[in-house]
């Protein structure tokens, strides 16, 4: 009896410690969500709230001797910056200066580093090389917001960091510029200091079976944040601690992607307990990432993603898991490799789970040992064959990177190595949080293939223009005509002379196909530019209406000496555009390069541009007819480049601002500055680092840098739903799902609504058989894999067709099929051949109809 008192007595002992833990844990985790967050805008002069409502406050009260200190606001806005709040204000430091915050000594801290390495008035962003520390811990050593930016292809970046509970209960943020640059300084654009309880415990080393890392003593860095399978998740979805959580496409090794699936609503996904839901937010376990149906198929490859980061440190590996599609125990079973290593050999998520639509999460320590120079982490999964299980397949919701503070107490690495041309690109999927080398393998193993294969063409613009004493400089910033996210600059130095015109490069670069303008021709036909002839404005420079041999009206375009396009785009362009001749391209009549002038001539384009037409009030709205001829004859100018000249062209800048419409209104193709050769015949793509309009990109080129006419094809696609439904193909102050117009059309013909969204102008105009058949071309011009979509000649044929229903609809005459032939092949093979010498078009002619 007695000896049963004392058992009880234990056992309620224990009881009671377990709910008093349990009862610990809740209340820190309810403590740390009413902690105090700080939110700073820093340099603002007032409280600012961004669009959903997130009050950012002036850092002023917590900077520590302030007078060391500056505030600017940005000269520009780059139009991937997803709210002005806070990057458009930055705070500048000359000498080291601190931020002091008083913290609650229970909880980590998120720490969030905003740079937004812009123009400033009197700040050069790119002179700025700092260090950070906080709390004891180096965050940044000799960092370059500016070097990081170019590297990874973005306008703006984040660097998070999860902080150790702070005894003292003060967190000194301190930052200090570089004594090893002459006038360096450092600057931050915005501050996030975000109380979080303890999400982080011990983790099995990788690699070592009787060791484990404790984590909850180190100070973390996020490398990568990923919403496996899924969409981009702002901060504004996250649990709470404002985290932001990307695509994970980009990262996927090799052509192996895997499947991606969605729950249904009718599964019930719920966190297991009050500390899980502060890990992930739902939506990240709701989507995932498998190996796909095929047994066969998945025990022959492992699903691998492959990441570039520093090396000589630990790394937190943070796997997400939610089964919603199966129900029982060993009916997926698989093994998870990082770096070659099983970290676990049989993952079976029902059984961590213990059932069905229940989130769990598997830690993983290993360390990157830097004498291999292997600076990759990969993360595999393959099906495990032992176990026998119902289905050879793995799975993946979410994966998260942290690095590890090292024993000096460092997290520092290296700046990245800057690509060596300018990127003009859109990504819906910015990655910040990215460590300072690039984290997109993809974007790193394109830019390497993508010197390789353009070896040539360095050479073919390089070198004449070190032969020619050009001074060359990269860095530098300039806006851009184009919305682009990710940009680098390149900014050229003074020219020298080209007093002879036989000695320029007009002649090297097939110059002898166009006509040789005198700098004193351009003025008389411009009224010496007076800036009353000014049409346009574009990166390469100003565009002014003039006239030559007295009464010829022509487009003259003039190079801005500090152009990011430059010496580039007046090469390929003379290059691409002396050599083709076609009605619906734009034809250059001559070139001028005199006294460091830059200058291209071309006809006169009397309607302008087709957005002109979509947009402009002042321009009457062109009738539902019209809009089809003009991408018909768009469609005809593009086909043309990809099958009708020498060589397959790929324009990369295909844009309802590169349409023209002469007084006629025949639509023409222009600005060839970013075009590029295709593939050869061997040859599938072309691997290229990415240029392009924001809202007109290519995914999959941006993905894989790898080019190909269809990058053209899902850029007309974008153009003929902007044609439609006459809205731009951006919208960044809409809803997210209506942003992008590609996005938002897609969206719409799959809820069988895209009437609604038709521009009202041209919707009573449009016969429904019309309107089917063209929006199906537009929408498999849109399809996210390049080998789904038309070719350009399928899609002309279509929009042939669509008129032709219009006009039978009409009960106008019908286009026969003789003159649609007639179009097609008198346009394809006559005259839109290129005008060069005789057996130069016999030899195109025969290449031609052997691609046929």
């Amino acid at each position: 009896m007695e000896c049963n008192i004392i058992t009880v007595f234990f056992w309620a002992i224990i009881y009671s410690c377990i709910v008093n833990r349990v009862h610990s844990q809740d209340n820190t985790n309810n403590s740390a969500s009413n902690a105090q967050s700080f939110v700073l805008a820093c340099g603002a002069s007032s409280d600012a709230t961004e669009e959903n409502g997130r009050k950012w406050i002036p850092d002023t009260k917590y900077l520590i001797s302030s007078e060391n200190s500056a505030s600017a606001i940005a000269q520009s806005q780059d139009p991937s910056l997803p709210s002005t709040i806070p990057y458009m204000t930055a705070r500048f430091f000359k000498s080291e200066s601190m931020y002091k915050f008083f913290v609650s000594p229970m909880f980590r801290y998120w720490i969030r580093l905003h740079f937004y390495p812009s123009s400033y008035v009197v700040f050069d962003s790119s002179k700025a090389f700092f260090s950070v520390t906080a709390g004891g811990f180096t965050l940044l050593d000799n960092f370059s917001a500016s070097i990081t930016v170019e590297a990874l292809t973005q306008a703006y970046i984040i660097r998070e960091f999860a902080m150790i509970p702070i005894k003292s209960g003060t967190l000194n943020l301190t930052f200090t510029p570089s004594s090893t640059h002459n006038d360096s300084f450092a600057f931050v654009n915005g501050i996030e200091i975000i109380p979080v309880p303890e999400i982080f415990q011990p983790a099995p080393m990788v690699g070592f079976s009787d060791q484990q890392m404790e984590t909850e003593s180190c100070t973390m860095q996020t490398m990568f944040r990923l919403n496996i399978g899924g969409n981009h998740i702002p901060p504004s979805n996250d649990s709470g601690y404002g985290r932001t959580w990307y695509d994970d496409a980009p990262y996927i090794y090799g052509a192996a992607m895997g499947v991606t699936s969605e729950a249904d609503k009718n599964v019930r996904i719920a966190h297991s307990s009050d500390v899980e839901k502060y890990i992930a937010p739902l939506d990240v376990y709701s989507t995932a990432r498998s190996m796909g149906p095929n047994s066969t198929v998945n025990i022959n490859y492992n699903l691998t993603w492959e990441f570039q980061i520093d090396v000589n440190f630990t790394y937190l590996v943070r796997l997400h898991f939610c089964e919603y599609q199966l129900s029982k125990v060993n009916q997926r079973v698989f093994a998870i490799f990082i770096n070659n290593q099983t970290a676990f050999p049989e993952a079976d998520v029902i059984a961590w789970g213990e059932g069905k639509g229940v989130p769990v999460h598997k830690d993983y320590a290993i360390h990157i040992n830097g004498e291999s120079g292997d600076d990759r982490l990969w993360v595999a999964l393959h099906p495990n064959v032992t176990s026998k299980p119902e289905f050879y397949d793995a799975i993946l919701n979410g994966l998260e990177i942290f690095k590890l503070n090292d024993i000096m107490q460092n997290l520092a690495g290296p700046n990245p190595m800057p690509l060596p041309l300018k990127l003009e690109t859109m990504s819906t999927q910015r990655q910040p949080f990215s460590q300072s080398k690039s984290k997109n393998h993809g974007i790193i193993i394109g830019s390497v293939l993508g010197v390789i294969a353009g070896f040539g063409l360095m050479f073919g613009f390089i070198m004449p223009l070190i032969c020619r004493k050009r001074r060359v400089d990269l860095g530098g910033s300039s806006t851009s005509r184009w919305p682009s996210i990710y940009r680098y600059s390149l900014s050229f130095g003074t020219r020298t002379s080209s007093k002879t015109i036989g000695s320029s490069r007009i002649s090297s670069m097939g110059g002898h196909l166009c006509r040789h303008f005198t700098l004193a021709e351009i003025k008389l036909g411009t009224d010496n530019f007076n800036e009353t002839n000014v049409i346009g404005v574009g990166g390469f420079g100003k565009v002014y209406k003039g006239y030559i041999d007295g009464s010829a009206a022509v487009a003259i375009k003039r190079a801005n000496p500090s152009s990011e396009q430059g010496v580039h785009e007046f090469e390929t362009e003379i290059d691409l555009l002396s050599k083709l001749r076609h009605r619906h391209l734009v034809s250059l009549i001559g070139a001028c390069e005199e006294n460091d002038e830059m200058i291209l001539v071309y006809d006169y384009m009397a309607n302008g541009t087709l957005r002109e037409h979509l947009y402009n009030k002042n321009k009457p709205p062109l009738c539902w007819k019209q809009r089809l001829d003009i991408c018909i004859g768009a469609a005809r100018g593009l086909h043309y480049l990809h099958t009708g000249a020498k060589y397959t062209i790929i324009h990369r800048d295909v844009k309802t601002t590169n349409i023209l419409l002469d007084e006629r209104w025949v639509a023409k193709v222009s600005d060839f500055g970013l075009s590029k050769t295709g593939p050869s015949l061997d040859q599938t793509h072309v691997s290229t680092m990415v240029k392009g309009s924001f809202g007109y990109l290519d995914p999959e080129y941006f993905r894989r840098q790898r080019l190909t006419e269809k990058s053209d094809v899902y850029s007309f696609g974008v153009v003929l739903f902007e044609v439609l439904c006459g809205r731009p193909a951006i919208i960044p102050t809409l809803p997210k799902d209506q942003v992008s117009l590609a996005d938002w059309a897609l969206i719409n013909i799959r809820r069988k609504t895209l009437e609604e969204i038709i521009d009202p102008r041209i919707k009573g105009q449009i016969t429904s058989d019309c309107l089917k058949h063209f929006t199906e071309t537009a929408g498999k011009c849109l399809f996210d894999c390049s080998i789904d979509r038309p070719s350009m000649g399928s899609v002309l044929r279509h929009l042939e067709y669509s008129l032709q229903l219009q006009l039978d609809s009409d009960g106008a005459m019908a286009v026969s099929k003789q003159e649609t032939d007639f179009n097609y092949a008198y346009y394809m093979h006559a005259t839109l051949l290129s005008i060069q010498e005789e057996g130069e078009i016999y030899e195109e002619s025969e290449e031609h109809g052997a691609r046929r």
